[in-house]
């Protein structure tokens, strides 16, 4: 199954589920959605389920926090994470904080779906990411989809919790083959363990994941060592106790991340093994992180702003001989 269609059969099933659960975005009706994720599901619920809005983000968010607030279960579109800036306002105003601020009296069952990341040749304006923003905001859970199965399990899961969830996706990921274990008792807000190994802890999530799968072969190779590859899957809570128990068996922890290195997520991860693990580590961490630079539109610069797997693999080697790993 594709990534797309695994989004698309959770939405199915949880909108079969519960008649509650509405789809609200640009194009998700008639038009199936921008990367198809809703396609096929006007024709089963209607337009009232699946409501075509404008060009409005702010409007989307904030129809999706009244309505949740009302008693229905909302699963708000956005086209890409550089719109969902315009929704900030409510996201974080009122998404994550009501809730709290009504002492409990008010529920948001309510999930906000956008891709980020750098996909090909889209430019500045439609290729940022922005999680790192996002999972620092107290009423928030934030998963990030990386994996097919996941990707399932953790949408259903989200719609279907009574908190406000972010739910990231990335560009290029929505044609990625995968299988889904249907019987899988899959904690969303664990951390997925890729590869084991037992010299070298590398953590990513969304596309890096990947790109790190990739690097791994060309790692263990030139340095004669076992990498553990854990996928985070969930950025706000933070599954410490996967990544602890990884640690406290390697000593060494690398972070790969699209997104800046100034600022970026990656840094929460650093800082957390620098202060909860330090007797754990035996070498430095290493971070790989994109450059701090707007994302280029020519497809050659555009691959030398982020990490790549020829990247994430060259600077793992070259750290790791320094460190005698």
């Amino acid at each position: 199954m594709l990534y797309r269609e695994a989004l698309n059969k959770a939405l199915d099933e949880t909108m079969a589920l519960d008649d509650n659960v509405v789809v609200l975005g640009e194009d998700v009706g008639l038009y199936g959605g921008s990367y198809r994720v809703t396609e096929g599901l006007v024709a089963k619920y209607g337009e009232t389920r699946l409501i075509d809005t404008p060009i409005a983000e702010l409007s989307i968010v904030g129809n999706a926090v009244g309505m949740a607030i009302g008693g229905l279960r909302p699963v708000a579109e956005i086209m890409t994470a550089n719109f969902a800036l315009l929704a900030f306002d409510q996201i974080i105003n009122h998404m994550a904080k009501l809730h709290y601020m009504s002492a409990g009296k008010i529920t948001l069952p309510m999930v906000v779906r956008f891709p980020q990341g750098v996909s090909k040749q889209l430019a500045a304006q439609h290729s940022e990411s922005y999680e790192q923003m996002l999972a620092a905001v107290p009423g928030l859970i934030v998963l990030a989809a990386s994996d097919v199965n996941y990707a399932y399990h953790a949408l259903k899961y989200a719609i279907l919790r009574d908190d406000p969830v972010i739910f990231i996706e990335h560009e290029l990921l929505y044609n990625k083959k995968g299988e889904i274990d249907f019987a899988a008792k899959l904690d969303p807000l664990k951390a997925r363990v890729v590869k084991a190994g037992k010299d070298v802890t590398i953590v990513s999530y969304l596309k890096m994941v990947d790109d790190v799968m990739k690097a791994v072969p060309l790692i263990e190779e030139k340095l004669k060592v076992s990498c553990e590859v854990i996928d985070l899957c969930s950025l706000n809570p933070v599954d410490y106790e996967t990544l602890a128990a990884s640690l406290e068996k390697t000593g060494r922890l690398v972070m790969v991340e699209e997104d800046h290195r100034t600022g970026g997520y990656g840094a929460q991860i650093v800082s957390w093994a620098a202060e909860q693990m330090f007797y754990a580590l035996d070498a430095p961490p290493l971070r790989i992180a994109g450059e701090d630079i707007p994302i280029p539109y020519n497809r050659q610069l555009e691959l030398a702003s982020i990490p790549t797997p020829e990247s994430i693999a060259g600077e793992i080697i070259t750290w790791g001989e320094k460190h005698g790993i």
